[in-house]
């Protein structure tokens, strides 16, 4: 470029804020290597993720007033910087380094590149990204949309030695009934038309979906080198006997009721507080097994290799599959309540859309946990790693706390329920998230040691202060001292003192408790209820006339 061409150029970028593409960087006196280089991959990444042919870092700017300052980074030395850089960089891709003098100060430009299509771009092994003006981490959700840019729908791979007749005919008899209610007119159609409208195959061509959804049970090897098998395990506890499992193959759409007719769902007696009548209700949510079992399906990276997995121990059920969560995390699902703007199988998850074994906007993982948490139950909880993502839902309570605070609750939004989920697994939880739940009266103890507040003892300490601090009627002492009089004949001031001091309120002095019986004392002489036999110094109360 000319000087012309970039003193344009800069004056282009400057008339612009900074975006996920474009970082202003003061950089006076030096700029450190390694920060290049975490800069370099995140606004590569981002360049991509924008549909930008590339990213500038310009140095020698002040990146809030983007005024020029001057930069004296890599001086003499910044044409043999590119060759340092790229041996640290993906594919050995690297910057055009660019230099001009605005007014005196010096200025350089670095024209990154965008990552290239389906390639992450990484510093050292590490891939960042911007969020706003941070420098982070490249999150799973993005990593995968670039990963996935040049990969095809496996889903929606034809078969083409396959016909319709590797297709089981009960599975496709089922596929038209869950079809039919939202399209009467498929009624109408052949098995062929009524395949091709369902998305299960695509011009008559069988594809992977048709075979993971339909298949008969021989139809499998089409479908190498992926595999597809779900594996049910039953883990007793304390047991001596080996574990119980099977092994499920196509047609999915048949097989996952025979997986949930394996587990073992009784009813679930526990007392809620305030009554000695129990509430009985599943272990298991049937509604919840089946959004689990079918998100696997839906989700499976099939090109792993690996099987779906539904592990049954006493307590609760762990469902897992292969792939990273491309959403990237609960809170943001939770958050959102809306559909994925990307799924890793599309035409996989279109046909259990249109066969109801998904949800259509989006809302069964937001579904799961408000389930749930109507039960008073433990929410459902996730582990998301790199290329697997675990689900457990638990069949018991964990922490009854936890239920007594949902039940005595009910306005709790769902975000904060799951932090106060994650308290009663012992999960950390953000400082600032806890001092807010603190604060509520929510959570106890001392941070990091935080637990659930136990809400009926606190009920019930309300209750007891509440009574400790309550003035009786005066009728009520009275008879008090009536009673102990008429039973001991006779009774000192300091007699009856010991018999009403705790009996006042917390809150009174003791020189107001001391007033209270005089006046007490005082108000029964003149009806004649009692009389003093002693001195005013040294009472000694009788019973009187009344």
């Amino acid at each position: 470029m000319t000087d012309t061409e970039l003193n344009k150029k800069l004056n282009e970028l400057l008339s612009r804020h900074e975006t996920e593409c474009l970082e202003f960087k003061e950089a006076a006196n030096d700029f450190s290597f390694e920060k290049l280089g975490e800069y370099f991959s995140a606004l590569s990444n981002e360049a991509n993720l924008a549909g930008c042919p590339n990213s500038w870092l310009v140095l020698g700017i002040e990146d809030r007033t983007r005024s020029i300052v001057g930069t004296s980074f890599k001086k003499g030395k910044l044409t043999a910087l590119p060759n340092d850089f790229s041996v640290h960089t993906t594919g050995n891709i690297c910057f055009q380094p660019f230099e001009l003098t605005r007014d005196g100060k010096r200025v350089i430009l670095l024209k990154i590149p965008a990552a290239p299509q389906g390639i992450p771009i990484a510093w050292q092994g590490h891939y960042y990204a911007r969020h706003g003006a941070s420098l982070v981490a490249l999150d799973i959700n993005k990593l995968e949309t670039i990963r996935r840019q040049i990969m095809p729908d496996w889903s929606a791979r034809v078969i083409e030695e396959a016909s319709i007749d590797m297709l089981d005919k009960d599975a496709i008899a089922f596929a038209r009934e869950q079809f039919l209610p939202g399209n009467p007119e498929a009624a109408e159609w052949d098995t062929r038309t009524f395949l091709n409208k369902a998305k299960l195959t695509i011009r008559d061509k069988i594809t992977n979906t048709a075979i993971l959804l339909l298949g008969a049970s021989e139809s499998e090897h089409f479908l190498s080198p992926a595999m597809a098998k779900i594996t049910w395990v039953s883990k007793e506890q304390n047991s001596l006997n080996s574990d119980q499992y099977e092994h499920f193959h196509p047609p999915f759409l048949l097989n996952t009721d025979k997986i949930l007719a394996l587990i073992r769902n009784p009813n679930f007696q526990y007392l809620p507080d305030a009554t000695l009548f129990p509430l009985e209700i599943r272990k298991y949510d049937n509604w919840i097994i089946r959004e689990a079992l079918h998100n696997c399906i839906a989700h499976q990276d099939y090109l792993m290799g690996g099987r779906i997995n539904v592990v049954e121990y006493p307590d609760k059920l762990v469902f897992s599959n292969l792939g990273a969560f491309i959403p990237g995390n609960i809170e943001a699902v939770l958050r959102e309540n809306a559909p994925q703007i990307k799924y890793r199988n599309p035409f996989l998850a279109q046909a259990m859309v249109n066969l109801k074994m998904i949800e259509t906007i989006g809302s069964g993982i937001p579904k799961m946990f408000q389930i749930q948490r109507n039960r008073f139950f433990p929410l459902p909880h996730y582990e998301l790693k790199e290329s697997s993502v675990q689900l457990t839902v638990d069949g018991n309570i964990l922490d009854p706390r936890f239920s007594q605070l949902l039940r005595r609750n009910p306005e709790l939004d769902l975000p904060t329920v799951l932090t106060l989920d994650k308290v009663q697994r012992r999960l950390s939880i953000p400082i600032d998230e806890a001092k807010k739940l603190k604060k509520k009266g929510l959570i106890e103890g001392r941070y990091p040691n935080i637990f659930i507040s136990d809400t009926i003892s606190a009920i019930m300490e309300q209750k007891a202060q509440y009574f400790r601090n309550r003035a009786f009627d005066n009728r009520y002492y009275e008879d008090m001292i009536l009673e102990f009089v008429k039973k001991h004949k006779v009774a000192s001031r300091r007699d009856i003192n010991d018999l009403l001091f705790e009996k006042l309120p917390e809150f009174m002095t003791d020189n107001k408790k001391q007033q209270k019986i005089s006046n007490i004392l005082t108000a029964m002489r003149k009806k004649n209820a009692i009389i003093n036999i002693g001195t005013d110094r040294h009472s000694e109360w009788v019973p009187g006339a009344n």
